[in-house]
């Protein structure tokens, strides 16, 4: 039976925007390579760099009836994630679905699927994040569900995980890890600095990384 989970719990919003401040590299290096969506999943622009609170919807192929259910769940804050039963490049979403949701507060859109008006999204300022573009129409038939645990691009996602997006791609932290992602990705930032500044005076990775013993222990010569 389709099912509209209502009330979900949430990441501290002061907690995502922190994340979001460290962008998508950093974080899912940070949390140990995980959480990644995979890599065909695109920003229709460049230059958002967002974070939120993810909204769950599962749809079926080129019905975008359950996208217009899951407007009424939304708030501030939150990042809607969309991903169909099966595949489908369809235009799900476009610049009217975009008006209803930022007057909620949503900080943008994840779908595994297809969008459209691309210039008037970029236009009024809400990123979109699809695997794919197209201007073919969907029906507003078939039922689905909203805020229930999701596959979206390879990543289980549960309603009210952050999502961090950037022109890097996509990543999850699971909402019961945030606390450690942000401690985790502070002590990599403060790490790149020095590192950085030790680039900046010249010095190689071959010696910052301390990776000569271990080239050579793994038979590397030079002629």
């Amino acid at each position: 039976m389709p099912v509209v989970v209502q009330n979900i719990e949430r990441t501290p919003l002061g907690d995502v925007d922190r994340l979001a401040k460290f962008g998508v590299a950093t974080v899912h290096e940070a949390q140990g390579r995980k959480g990644l969506l995979a890599s065909y999943m695109r920003p229709i622009y460049k230059g958002a760099r967002i974070a939120g609170n993810a909204v769950t919807v599962s749809i079926p192929p080129a019905d975008n009836y359950m996208i217009h259910v899951a407007v009424e769940q939304c708030q501030e804050g939150d990042i809607l994630v969309v991903s169909p039963t099966s595949m489908s490049n369809a235009g799900y979403f476009g610049e009217l679905f975009a008006t209803a949701l930022k007057r909620r507060g949503v900080r943008g859109l994840i779908i595994e699927a297809g969008c459209r008006d691309l210039v008037e999204l970029e236009e009024m300022g809400f990123p979109v994040w699809s695997r794919y573009v197209c201007a073919q129409g969907t029906v507003k038939a078939s039922l689905g569900d909203v805020n229930l645990p999701l596959v979206c691009a390879g990543q289980n996602i549960i309603p009210g995980d952050v999502v961090i997006a950037d022109d890097d791609g996509v990543c999850i932290v699971p909402r019961e890890t945030v606390s450690a992602a942000i401690k985790s990705s502070e002590a990599r930032l403060e790490k790149e600095e020095i590192n950085r500044a030790k680039f900046l005076k010249g010095e190689l990775g071959l010696d910052v990384y301390g990776m000569r013993e271990d080239l050579k222990a793994k038979g590397l010569k030079y002629v």
